[in-house]
């Protein structure tokens, strides 16, 4: 008998990671067949496999352990890349896992969201990661009632009580931005919110206020303007502000795609960045090193949040104690070139 897997019972991939001293990815990449590995690593890792009977044939093991090695993950779209890296994060740490990924786009439409997940949890998934879920917070309390095992990724409300969160420190990194720019030398600084009553418009709009505060500069209710997450919402809300009679000298956009909509309205009213006006997003995808000029921008670690939710999802599969609900995960002020003192100083 192993003394790791006891009579009877194959060792999982974790185990046999364990026992030669590699990762479980590498495990992975040698019972598949698929990616380099060393010869020595591989004739070690094969070695382990034969003497504690470790089988890649995930059908056979969720047979006998009742688990089927998919979770299913609901997500508004694939692309912006906002959604895109947090997909990817998961399934990197699902297959580093032996985990497999079963992907749903819901489109933002709640109908479409909910008859998604009934298929997941009375199908073949043994778990999910709801990214951004439409749901309520009681419709999702309900689900959690009915035993299906989840985590929520950039919860759209506030959720209290037992529905296990990650998350970014939305406040924090809002209060960076703004302090960045008072230290600039700003004080008329705009802000370009996202949709009303969603978690991260009220976290970075308490952020920007409390920042503000402690700059001694009073918000002014005309240079904060809703929007959508999108460039069309971004260039809409810019070419308000830039109206105004004293427009603002610069503009915090609560994501990225708001402030490539703020470039393009900058654009057309003639109006050079940084010189004139100084624009800052927040998330860090792709985009904002892309566009001329390079975007200041708050940085969420958008992949460590998938990775940390199939981490808190593994947990709750395995019956483990979780230390932590909700998992806040820190942000970061990345400064490039879109932001500079303003105009005569």
């Amino acid at each position: 008998m192993s003394p790791v897997t006891g009579e009877g019972r194959g060792a999982t991939i974790r185990e046999i990671a364990e026992i030669a001293g590699v990762s479980i990815a590498t495990v992975s990449r040698v019972v598949n067949g698929r990616g380099y590995v060393s010869d020595a690593t591989r004739v070690t890792v094969e070695r382990v496999v034969r003497d504690h009977g470790y089988s890649a044939n995930r059908s056979a093991r969720g047979l006998s352990s009742g688990r089927t090695g998919l979770v299913g993950v609901t997500v508004p779209r694939i692309h912006p890349a906002y959604f895109s890296e947090i997909v990817a994060g998961a399934t990197d740490a699902l297959y580093e896992r032996d985990m497999r990924i079963v992907l749903c786009p819901t489109l933002h439409e709640h109908d479409r969201e909910v008859s998604l997940l009934n298929r997941l949890v009375h199908g073949t998934t043994d778990g999910g990661l709801l990214i951004l879920p439409e749901e309520t917070p009681a419709e999702l309390q309900t689900l959690m009632t009915h035993g299906f095992q989840f985590v929520v990724v950039d919860p759209r409300e506030r959720l209290d009580g037992q529905v296990p969160t990650v998350s970014a420190a939305n406040l924090s990194g809002a209060y960076a931005v703004v302090s960045h720019l008072l230290g600039l030398g700003h004080t008329r600084i705009a802000a370009i919110t996202g949709p009303r009553g969603m978690l991260a418009t009220e976290e970075r709009t308490r952020g920007y206020n409390a920042a503000l505060a402690a700059g001694g500069v009073m918000p002014s209710p005309q240079l904060v303007v809703e929007s959508t997450f999108d460039v069309i919402g971004g260039r809409a809300a810019a070419e308000q502000l830039l109206g105004l009679s004293e427009p603002p000298t610069a503009i915090f956009a609560f994501s990225d795609q708001i402030a490539i909509g703020v470039l393009h309205a900058a654009m057309a009213h003639g109006l050079k960045v940084p010189d004139d006006l100084s624009i800052v997003g927040f998330d860090d995808t792709i985009e904002a090193e892309l566009v001329t000029p390079a975007l200041t921008t708050v940085r969420q670690p958008l992949a460590e949040m998938g990775r940390m939710a199939v981490s808190l999802l593994t947990r709750l599969l395995e019956n483990r104690r979780l230390e932590a609900l909700h998992v806040e995960l820190a942000t970061q002020l990345i400064i490039r070139d879109s932001t500079a003192r303003p105009p005569g100083l």
